[in-house]
């Protein structure tokens, strides 16, 4: 009964029922430490819920941070995964319309592969290949200028090729140098047009190496700064303004096939032409008597050269000034051309020079200052003739 018994006390837990096996003073005594072990049992499990509530929390906020964790390693590391910076594991393009602005520069002569890989650097475009391929899939993309574009961020590479083409994305201006001006006239507009103080560009003016002078200039720019219009970039300087305008020259003459030691004297005589005829069909004629001239040793008696050297407009010249000597450029007192050209000549006036018309003029002369209508003669008195049609024309205006 002993083993029994002892097997069946093991699950009771009712104290009447403890009372039936005890009797006497020995049941209030195993009555009495009752409370105390609920007490400790209640106090253990309010401890235990405690521990398992921080547990949850310390679990939650884990969590949390491992999940914030990998975003963030998504989002930085994600285009390694994907193959967006590498055109051998595919090509990546972007969808969208794009976003934010980013400044890019295409350089003269670059190539399809040069400007992807501009783009991709900016972050334009998601890969080479991608703008690669829509730049040969666009029949205009080799007529892309070269200059500073505004773009859009993360742009699908085929509207990144049509932006390239669109000149309202161009952040560059226009800088637009007439045919006949002179170097002072010249470093006005580029002061203007840069916003600078005109000390500036005279500056580099007088920095021959600077702005790319050939020695047959013997460091004089006049005459050397090519008459075009000019795309400047927003960082342009005076210096790389005037180098860009002396290389148009030099690559002018070149082209032409002018010997590098003629340089010099076509500029000379065309910066003439130009000044003298305002009428191209005028200017091979001019040139023609030009040469006829030199070739007779008769001075040249250009009003056009002698108002240079006096700084004054030709509409000035007084009889005492073209008497006056000391002026290097007088070209009744001096034979021969001028110390260097008086302006800066057209291709226009370069090819009248390079190819002069046919013909014996030693003379001409503009009988319409409006329209530029210029009479040519052989002889003096012929040319007396054509020069009274211009007193003419010049008493109808003041009547």
């Amino acid at each position: 009964m002993t083993k029994s018994q002892t097997e069946w006390w093991t699950p009771v837990e009712r104290s009447d029922e403890v009372s039936d096996l005890f009797a006497g003073d020995t049941r209030v005594a195993a009555t009495e430490p009752k409370p105390s072990r609920s007490r400790g049992r209640a106090k253990q499990q309010r401890e235990r819920k405690r521990r398992r509530r921080r547990s949850i929390w310390v679990l939650v906020v884990a969590v949390l941070m491992v999940a914030g964790a990998g975003y963030v390693v998504v989002e930085l590391m994600g285009g390694m995964f994907q193959g967006g910076g590498s055109a051998d594991e595919g090509v990546e393009d972007y969808s969208g319309v794009g976003h934010g602005a980013a400044e890019v520069v295409i350089k003269p002569g670059d190539t399809g592969a040069d400007m992807a890989a501009t783009l991709v650097g900016a972050g334009v475009v998601a890969t080479e290949k991608a703008f690669n391929e829509a730049f040969a899939a666009n029949p205009q993309a080799a007529s892309i200028q070269p200059g500073t574009y505004n773009m859009l961020l993360e742009m699908p590479a085929s509207d990144a090729v049509i932006a390239l083409l669109n000149p309202s994305s161009r952040v560059s201006f226009k800088l637009g140098i007439p045919e006949g001006l002179t170097v002072n006239q010249i470093a006005t507009k580029i002061s203007e047009k840069l916003a600078i103080p005109a000390e500036e560009v005279t500056a580099a003016l007088a920095d021959p190496a600077a702005i790319g002078l050939p020695a047959e200039a013997n460091g004089n720019p006049e005459g050397w700064l090519f008459p075009a219009t000019y795309d400047i970039e927003p960082d342009a300087t005076p210096t790389s303004v005037l180098a860009k305008m002396t290389a148009q020259t030099v690559a002018v003459l070149t082209q032409k096939g002018v010997p590098q030691d003629q340089w010099a004297t076509v500029l000379n005589k065309a910066s003439i032409v130009e000044r003298e005829a305002k009428l191209p069909e005028d200017r091979p004629k001019v040139a023609r008597a030009i040469e006829n001239r030199l070739e007779k040793e008769i001075a040249l008696q250009v009003d056009a050269t002698v108002a240079y050297g006096l700084g004054i407009s030709g509409m000035d010249l007084t009889t005492e000034m073209l008497q006056d000597d000391s002026n290097l450029y007088n070209t009744y007192r001096h034979l021969g051309l001028p110390p260097t050209p008086i302006a800066s000549p057209g291709a226009t006036s370069i090819d009248a020079v390079l190819n002069p018309e046919p013909g014996d003029w030693l003379f001409w002369v503009a009988i319409n200052l409006d329209t530029g209508e210029t009479r040519f003669a052989v002889t003096n008195a012929e040319h007396e003739a054509n020069r009274e049609l211009l007193r003419q024309w010049q008493a109808e205006q003041d009547g």
